[in-house]
């Protein structure tokens, strides 16, 4: 069984390979490749998890012991993660074969996203894998170039100035991280977790605290937690809807997850967890309330995300049993329920052309799926029972109330008042883009949505200003264009403008009603998870079992 720890990473690299040769000659074995390996990857990380809840596996990849060899280990909380993460990429890759086969999208630019969609894939099972530090550094990196690329997919200005952005602050943090380890090395000769969690203890504790700290701004800077996110707002809001769907589902929880394993498996005893306590309370509110000033739908979405990430970090902050398996739900919850909003985000813009919801209306009548497929996740993420969100965040409020501190009821109460926030902030979204009838800017079917830096508006300006008839712009097959505004508006994968529709594509409402059963599911589970998650929590509190099983002969 301890094989099958590596293919998670090896799988999707293999594939990318296969995908770079077939390139866009080959574009449905293409498809075919990526679609396999995703499915593959599901199946091994369903068995790890089920697997590690036994005991953690390892393997040292050439047989090389700590601290010379590269560790990959599956515990209970790597497999749990694995398994979502995995569930999680398949359906949004399906969902952007759907958008790449409805534009039309055949040119080199979507040759591209599956090499580099496979690599996010690797990079993101190699951090949840990683046995040490030097290899979670080398997770992060993997998931910093396929990022990129995969941000600034059609070389549009708005997304390479997001991505430029993105990449200027994932190095800072990636340089913050390098010190980290290299401070690590010199004071203990290892990177290694477990030979780590051994030899913490005999460091001075001004040593440890700044190693802690240090690691700590870098998974918050990774994470987007207050007061380090205010990248997220600006870079994910431009990238292709599947890209800002993994990316605020995933990418982020790769930050929480590792400072739940770094907090408990290498800094046990909570030494800075009221600081933890109050970034999770600033996190909750301002974010919350940046996402109650916005009227563009993915930016609210943004600013959500950085809000309900202070739930989890909440929940480590109280380094408890019950506070780690809370933080632990509302991960798995998160994940799902954030890719799934912006997955609907991505088919409201095609839809209505925008994600401005001042433009948008009439929804409910004129796309009753569509709303259905919106109205499920959003109820889920603002905590009305029975939804996975409020048992999530009901978790989270029974362990701050057993631990009974001045600051975790503070949490308690910035908890419950996020969750009314979110609540008005979906209201909004639901009355403004489905609830009231239908604006009279509205773009009608058929329209074809021009990009931010198309020079069609100027063109039109100047002959309106010289006396003559205002000219309705036209794409090359003699469509009616209508313009921004200077809005985010609907593009395709590699950036080029859209036509909307009434009928969204099959293939993208069957992944994205995909994610919204997989939410859903873990209402129907909620006492397997429940009882998985606590287990999970004894066990990263524990430590024994995941050190005896990395240094064991």
């Amino acid at each position: 069984m301890n094989a099958l720890v590596p293919l998670p990473v090896l799988l999707p690299l293999f594939a990318t390979g296969l995908s770079l040769a077939a390139g866009i000659r080959l574009k449905r074995f293409q498809r075919f490749i990526s679609v396999a390996v995703l499915t593959a990857v599901v199946v091994i990380s369903v068995v790890l998890m089920i697997a590690a809840d036994d005991g953690p596996l390892s393997v040292h990849l050439g047989d090389f012991a700590p601290p010379l060899g590269i560790t990959l280990v599956a515990d209970r909380l790597s497999g749990l993660m694995l398994t979502v993460s995995s569930l999680v990429t398949l359906c949004v890759l399906v969902f952007s074969l759907g958008q790449g086969m409805a534009d039309k999208d055949d040119e080199t630019p979507l040759a591209v996203f599956h090499p580099a969609y496979l690599i996010l894939v690797a990079g993101i099972a190699c951090t949840f894998l990683a046995g040490d530090l030097m290899n979670l550094f080398v997770g992060f990196e993997i998931m910093l170039v396929s990022s990129f690329v995969l941000l600034t997919l059609g070389g549009t200005g708005p997304r390479i100035r997001a991505g430029s952005t993105y990449v200027i602050i994932s190095l800072l943090s990636s340089m913050i991280f390098l010190v980290a380890i290299a401070i690590t090395y010199a004071a203990t000769g290892t990177v290694n977790f477990a030979q780590l969690a051994e030899r913490f203890d005999d460091l001075s504790l001004g040593v440890t605290t700044l190693i802690q700290a240090m690691l700590l701004t870098v998974f918050g800077i990774k994470a987007a937690v207050f007061p380090v996110a205010a990248w997220l707002p600006d870079s994910y809001p431009t990238a292709p809807a599947p890209v800002t769907a993994v990316f605020a589902g995933l990418l982020t929880k790769v930050g929480v997850y590792c400072m739940l394993r770094t907090e408990t498996l290498l800094f046990p005893g909570n030494r800075l967890g009221n600081l933890l306590l109050v970034v999770a309370l600033a996190s909750m509110i301002i974010g919350i309330l940046g996402a109650v000033a916005q009227t563009d739908l993915k930016r609210l979405l943004s600013f959500t995300l950085i809000s309900h990430i202070g739930y989890m970090v909440f929940g480590i902050g109280l380094a408890d049993r019950a506070g780690i398996a809370g933080a632990i739900v509302y991960v798995v919850h998160h994940i799902t329920v954030q890719t799934t909003l912006f997955l609907v985000a991505g088919l409201i813009e095609r839809r209505g052309g925008t994600t401005e919801l001042t433009r948008l209306g009439g929804m409910a009548r004129s796309a009753p799926l569509l709303s259905l497929l919106f109205f499920v996740p959003a109820m889920n993420i603002a905590g009305i029972p029975p939804f996975s969100g409020f048992i999530g965040k009901l978790a989270l409020m029974r362990a701050g109330i057993d631990n009974g501190s001045v600051l975790a009821w503070v949490l308690v109460g910035g908890s419950t008042l996020t969750s009314l926030l979110t609540l008005y902030v979906i209201v909004k979204v639901w009355n403004l883009a489905f609830w009231r009838s239908e604006p009279p800017g509205q773009a009608a079917e058929g329209t074809v949505m021009e990009s931010q830096e198309d020079d069609t508006d100027d063109t039109d300006d100047d002959v309106a200003d010289e006396g003559g008839p205002a000219v309705t712009p036209q794409d090359d097959q003699g469509i009616p264009v209508r313009p921004g505004g200077g809005q985010v508006v609907a593009t395709s994968i590699t950036g080029k403008a859209v036509t909307t529709t009434k009928r969204p594509p099959r293939t993208m409402l069957a992944a994205t009603a995909a994610t919204v059963v997989l939410g859903l599911s873990y209402t129907v589970l909620a006492g397997p998870l429940a009882a998985y998650t606590d287990r999970s929590a004894q066990e990263l509190l524990t430590r024994t079992p995941y050190i005896e099983e990395v240094l064991r002969p």
